[in-house]
């Protein structure tokens, strides 16, 4: 599991709970609907599912995503500034959760709401429903979303499925099952779109903090304990809150999403090797990955190299060789942003340190490339797999997100 920015004291079973709510909700995610449409069979509920399932009818979870302003009022935003689309259409919430989200449809005009959620939290959230008179509009169903029966095409998915780095534990396969099972041609889907970036990252507050600490603990000498600090410290990714100051380069974009075309097998393996400058000289101490989701109307169509218009018109190639997705206005699309230039969320950003920083020079190169790829025993896990270098040095990272 992963360890926070002082690698204890905010519990691991606490941050277990906080990264695993974007499975838990809709009952597994990962892999098609079946069925309809021609989706592959849904996948089979494992007992790391049931355990999810178990898990996630813990009540701190809904109230830290709830109390996440910049996340739900983003997402009421979004709702309601396409009030056009949802007023009088038949919606599905993909993991409801307390069925917030399923009560922001209804107030926009929703004439059926489906909210859905393996986790036991679906009773409660039934029992929201009831007492704000919305039972003839919203229908919980407590089941996985690759198996609940719905007798109708919907208009609408709306999902909040993003976990940590995007894919860490992600929904994502949940909300492509009821896509492929439900979704009408020209139906909206929101978020619309996702972005994966990654960034050389300087930090040696960090560092400090947890290695250099040891040198000199009450006048005693403990450097006996770095080699193990930096093994508990940066052995495995941390999920903490950096600024704007701390990055290195301009973003890479690992990945961008079309959640009305992306397949269950993309998500399987995530790929992308980045060639990029420091703006400033300073110590390297690893790379950190943040995300955003756009909320925007129904498919575009596919241009005649296969990414759609908005893809072209919203992607920046920079000169140092990053890329920037360009904040889209938002009188036309809504974004939410972990970036650390914004105002921080749950999600904050995930660092993948390095054992030792690299000193690099301004307008340095720094290379490699990033595999992201769904583990085998379980699916919800990630193996990730860093290759970079620079100033002739050649490294190599692995880790394991679980």
């Amino acid at each position: 599991m992963l360890p926070t920015s002082n690698g204890h004291g905010h519990g691991h079973g606490q941050m277990r709970q906080r990264k695993a709510h974007r499975t838990w909700r809709d009952g597994g995610g990962g892999g098609g609907g079946e069925g309809e449409g021609g989706a592959a069979p849904a996948p089979p509920c494992t007992e790391f599912d049931v355990a999810y399932f178990h898990s996630y009818a813990h009540l701190g979870i809904h109230e830290e995503m709830i109390k996440d302003h910049v996340r739900t009022d983003t997402y009421r935003n979004a709702i309601f500034s396409h009030r056009d689309l949802i007023a009088g259409k038949v919606v599905v919430d993909v993991g409801c959760g307390t069925g917030i989200l399923s009560i922001f449809c209804a107030q926009a005009g929703a004439k059926r709401v489906y909210a859905v959620d393996a986790s036991g939290i679906a009773v409660q959230a039934n029992e929201v429903v009831k007492a704000n008179n919305l039972s003839d509009i919203i229908k919980v169903l407590h089941g996985r979303v690759e198996d609940v029966e719905i007798e109708e095409e919907v208009d609408v998915i709306i999902s909040e499925w993003m976990g940590y780095m995007l894919f860490y534990e992600s929904m994502l396969g949940s909300v492509i099952a009821a896509r492929d099972r439900w979704l009408k041609p020209g139906g909206l889907i929101l978020p619309s779109h996702a972005t994966l970036y990654l960034a050389p990252v300087t930090n040696p507050d960090r560092y400090n903090h947890s290695i250099d600490f040891w040198r000199n603990v009450y006048g005693i000498d403990m450097s006996a304990m770095v080699p193990l600090a930096k093994q508990c410290a940066f052995e495995e990714p941390s999920v903490e809150i950096i600024s704007a100051e701390n990055v290195l380069t301009w973003p890479h974009v690992v990945k961008h999403v079309d959640c009305y075309t992306v397949t269950a097998a993309e998500l399987e393996t995530v790929e992308s090797k980045f060639k990029l400058f420091s703006m400033m000289r300073a110590p390297l101490h690893g790379f950190a990955f943040w995300f955003d989701v756009q909320f925007g109307g129904p498919a575009s169509l596919p241009t005649e190299n296969g990414s759609t218009s908005s893809d072209d018109k919203n992607t920046d190639h920079c000169e140092n060789g990053g890329q920037r997705k360009r904040r889209t206005n938002p009188s036309e699309e809504l974004v939410l942003s972990t970036a650390p230039e914004g105002p921080p969320t749950h999600w904050q950003q995930t660092l993948i340190y390095f054992y030792e920083p690299i000193e690099v020079e301004q307008d340095q190169l720094i290379e490699g490339s990033v595999s992201l790829t769904q583990s085998k025993e379980n699916r919800r896990f990630m193996n990730i797999h860093f290759e970079y270098a620079s100033g002739g040095r050649t490294l190599v990272k692995e880790s394991v997100m679980c």
